[in-house]
């Protein structure tokens, strides 16, 4: 290129103008600490798009004068919204079959979590609706929850098995993911959660479940190439350390990634032993010990706030946000949806509550909706920020900056969604 001459132009698919103001993280790796809030944010922003892929995140001015949409390429217009990546939620339980409405309301009449357990209710009533759900049902209503996520602006979503707690239905839910997500606009990662909890059948020999999890369903689950990651729900009326160890490294050693359910409703040492096994997450963390969470900074395993569902159940404790930011841990948000202790797949939600009562300020949150949550299902390289070569993932709120999204909490604002490049939500 000579001296003074003007810049060649980038060629684009999709523009996205009219955006008030464009808000993300940048990077491919968690962001730790101080830089935990540390976002790009530029007003009057545009966005152009080729083959799925972001070509450019700039002002609207320079995208005049730089990008040369093709003839016959799609305008969106943001109408002075906010622009974000897509959300990515980090942990969900959608393959399920039904509510628990009237354990909630037990609980409103002061009965805990604990109680409905231990008398049969809470995860063993969702699994026997579970295993009774009609074959054809099963990757429907997935995609019918694929849909409703969409809508509220989620557009990468990890999924865990988990109310099976037999080889059958186990593997039967996760094919309903892998079936439900085929052209779909929403990526599903895919976790096995065979040790949810120990199913009544086995309740008087629980080693012969652990070793149904460990010899069978978790061979037949890789063998079928049916998951990305395994995970163990480690709690007195669940594992225990030594027992969630066990699965977690036989999965390892089967080739799937790992996360934990820890220290929810107790310090259990999950956090601790997240980061012994090198997993990917930790979630949960509302009673995770100091030394927990160090392992976990030092391991790089990230911890993912469930602040709707801490919410949802009456706790008396906090998600633990800035505890995790100034301990150094990746901290990401996710829903836990599902139908007992979170019965909420809004992202804007769990946005709200990581802000209200985890401590987290709206650019933390941004981050921790988005790349960290990326990173921490190995995907941020691909999604979680608005940058060129990312998939163009990304949603527009009707609302005129970022400080809105919190601010104005209760109702979702989600107007568009882009995936992978494609208008697919347009309010």
């Amino acid at each position: 290129m000579t001296c003074g001459a003007p810049p060649a132009a980038l060629d684009a698919d999709l523009i996205v103008v009219g955006i008030s103001e464009l808000a993300t993280p940048t990077g491919n790796v968690p962001r730790t600490g101080a830089d935990a809030g540390k976002i790009r944010v530029i007003e009057d922003a545009a966005v152009a798009v080729r083959d799925g892929r972001i070509a450019f995140v700039g002002t609207e001015k320079d995208l005049r004068a730089t990008v040369r949409l093709d003839a016959g390429g799609q305008t969106v217009d943001a109408r002075g919204g906010t622009v974000l990546p897509g959300f990515v939620d980090a942990h969900t339980h959608l393959p399920f079959a039904g509510w628990r409405e009237t354990e909630f309301n037990e609980r409103l009449r002061g009965a805990t979590y604990s109680d409905i357990a231990a008398r049969g209710g809470g995860i063993l009533s969702t699994v026997r609706e579970t295993r009774a759900l009609a074959e054809g049902e099963r990757a429907a209503t997935v995609r019918r929850r694929l849909d409703d996520i969409l809508r509220l602006g989620t557009t990468t979503v990890e999924a865990k098995s988990g109310y099976g707690l037999d080889p059958e239905t186990e593997v039967r839910q996760l094919a309903a993911l892998r079936d439900a997500s085929v052209d779909h606009p929403v990526e599903v990662v895919r976790t096995f959660l065979g040790a949810h909890t120990v199913p009544a059948e086995y309740r008087a020999d629980r080693e012969t479940y652990l070793s149904s999890v460990i010899d069978t369903m978790l061979p037949e689950v890789v063998e079928a190439g049916l998951a990305d990651y395994a995970d163990v729900f480690v709690d007195d009326h669940a594992f225990s350390i030594d027992e969630a160890r066990r699965v977690l490294r036989a999965a390892a050693d089967a080739g799937l990634g790992v996360r934990v359910h820890a220290d929810q409703l107790a310090d259990d040492g999950g956090a601790a032993l997240a980061a012994e096994v090198g997993a990917a997450s930790a979630d949960h963390l509302e009673f995770a010990s100091d030394r927990g969470l160090e392992a976990m900074a030092a391991a790089g395993t990230v911890g993912i706030l469930l602040p709707a569902a801490t919410f949802f159940l009456m706790m008396d404790a906090r998600p633990p946000g800035r505890r995790l930011v100034e301990a150094g841990v990746p901290v990401a948000v996710a829903t836990d949806f599902n139908p007992g202790t979170c019965p909420c797949e809004s992202m804007s939600a769990a946005l709200w509550f990581a802000c209200l009562t985890g401590g987290l300020d709206v650019d933390e949150a941004i981050t921790a909706t988005t790349l960290n949550a990326a990173c921490s299902l190995g995907r941020g390289r691909e999604i979680g920020t608005l940058e060129p070569g990312k998939r163009a993932d990304l949603v527009v709120h009707d609302v005129p900056n970022r400080y809105h999204l919190v601010y104005r909490f209760g109702i979702p604002r989600v107007r568009k969604v882009l995936a992978g490049g494609r208008l697919v939500v347009d309010h």
